[in-house]
């Protein structure tokens, strides 16, 4: 137990020794001087409530220093002077900075023997009820939104550490956009943060104008042509805050509901939330069906091509698979075809009204659909394997990785269409080449902990454990 000094220079020093008061900017100091006694103020930035903190401090500056010289200790000072409901005084430093970081506000006045504790908080919420995305059938139901006081609110909320950071930087020379880095002190790699914080420093635009995106297509200039994402996003504060506790960094940008993770790696777009909201065998089942569902998307169509061009051996009772129907246009060119008609359905379903859905869904996926198949344009199996797989890609929770297969899984089939076998073959030598080369921001391997080979960390992405009791220090 640490005690609280009667002296207020020893008590702010034993806060800064605690807290990360000068690196975080939602951790707020404020020296005023109530009846001609010096005193300190802490709260967090978007929990507290300005208009009862407010009144508080017009009743403060209207005490006259013999006022304040006629009060015995802090108990009868909190009676007399301050107008709320919920106070108390508390003489553990770090028990009042556990009370600081759940939202409370504490106040210290010199001369006295312990903080007062004032329950001010207010929690943001949001509009929505859960993430547009990133849904789950049980937990959490909030989401980040557009303002980043709040945000960083939300995170402080899940982790309640002292160690926790909000490091606030300033991006663009007309926009000025706030940018938030999170970590835990100690936990997070100095190196990764000293390099994530160089290069928002070496950011030379004049504005963020699409947020989060212009910030990653900066700091990723090198690699544009690469379509594998260097960074994660997640709109659940849940997942950002797990992220964290694990030693990653969490950006949040102003005026964006997303949050970036990074470093980030393959294995990292290949976990949900929804796997730890349910029992271990359930989780894991889930996480397998998904990462499946993923490989099949990759290899079903450019597979289903080499079986009907006849470069891999098949049994005859899989030839009810063969199209029956005459068709105009080569196999592969269909595929390719399909993508892109993929792209402009969902594209015109982003920017169709709501109540105008369901006729998008009638004529995109009916009448066009039918009608392509009996003029000859496509057979009915290549429209049914292009749709297991537009299907499939939903399954994921990252649609930048989604898409970066997508890209892949095109480059495969006209490499099949035009070389066969040998040209699949050569498809995915590229696609792992492509994945085996890809550095994350840090300039770490992207298949870590695959490779460079890590058992234990390598089981822990690939199936999910029983919760371990250990403190990560």
């Amino acid at each position: 137990m640490l005690k609280v000094s009667t002296n207020i220079d020893t008590n702010i020093k034993m806060i800064h020794d605690n807290l990360s008061i000068d690196k975080s900017f939602d951790l707020v100091e404020r020296k005023i001087t109530v009846g001609g006694r010096d005193t300190v103020i802490y709260y967090i930035n978007g929990f507290i409530k300005d208009n009862i903190m407010e009144e508080i401090l017009e009743t403060f500056f209207e005490l006259s220093k013999e006022t304040m010289n006629s009060f015995k200790d802090i108990t009868q000072f909190a009676s007399y002077e301050i107008p709320h409901v919920a106070v108390e005084k508390d003489d553990d430093i770090n028990s009042s900075i556990y009370k600081l970081l759940t939202g409370q506000t504490i106040l210290y006045i010199d001369g006295f023997d312990a903080f007062i504790i004032l329950d001010l908080r207010v929690y943001p919420g949001h509009d929505a009820s859960e993430p547009e995305k990133e849904k789950t059938l049980r937990g959490s139901r909030e989401a980040f939104i557009e303002k980043l006081v709040f945000d960083s609110a939300f995170l402080r909320r899940h982790i309640r550490d002292p160690r926790l950071v909000c490091e606030i930087h300033t991006i663009g020379s007309i926009s000025k956009t706030d940018v938030c880095v999170v970590y835990l002190d100690g936990v997070a790699d100095e190196k990764v943060h000293k390099l994530i914080v160089d290069s928002l420093q070496k950011v030379d635009i004049k504005a963020l104008t699409v947020g989060d995106q212009t910030l990653i297509d900066v700091m990723c200039q090198k690699n544009w042509l690469n379509p594998f994402p260097k960074v994660r996003y997640t709109e659940r504060p849940d997942v950002a805050a797990a992220h964290i506790i694990e030693g990653k960094f969490a950006v949040i940008v102003d005026n964006s509901p997303n949050v970036l993770i990074l470093p980030t790696g393959i294995f990292d777009f290949l976990q949900s939330a929804n796997d730890y909201y349910f029992p271990l065998f359930t989780g894991n089942y889930l996480r397998l069906v998904r990462n499946l569902i993923l490989l099949s998307t990759i290899l079903v169509t450019p597979i289903y091509l080499l079986f009907v061009n006849g470069d891999i051996p098949a049994p005859v009772y899989l030839d009810f698979l063969r199209p029956q129907d005459k068709f105009y246009i080569p196999l592969g060119i269909q595929f390719i075809i399909l993508e892109f008609a993929v792209d402009t359905l969902n594209l015109a379903s982003i920017n169709t009204p709501n109540t105008l859905g369901s006729s998008l869904s009638f004529i995109g996926g009916l009448i066009i659909g039918d009608y392509a198949i009996k003029t000859g344009w496509f057979t009915t199996q290549s429209v049914l394997y292009m749709a297991i797989v537009a299907l499939g890609g939903f399954a994921q929770t990252s649609i930048e990785m989604n898409y970066a297969f997508k890209f892949m899984r095109i480059i495969i089939i006209i490499l099949t269409s035009a070389f066969g076998l040998y040209g699949f073959i050569g498809g995915l030598i590229f696609m792992l080449i492509t994945m085996f080369t890809t550095k994350t921001i840090a300039g770490d391997s992207y298949f870590y902990p695959l490779y460079p080979l890590n058992l234990k960390d390598l089981k822990r992405v690939l199936f999910r454990g029983r919760t371990s009791n250990k403190v990560q220090k």
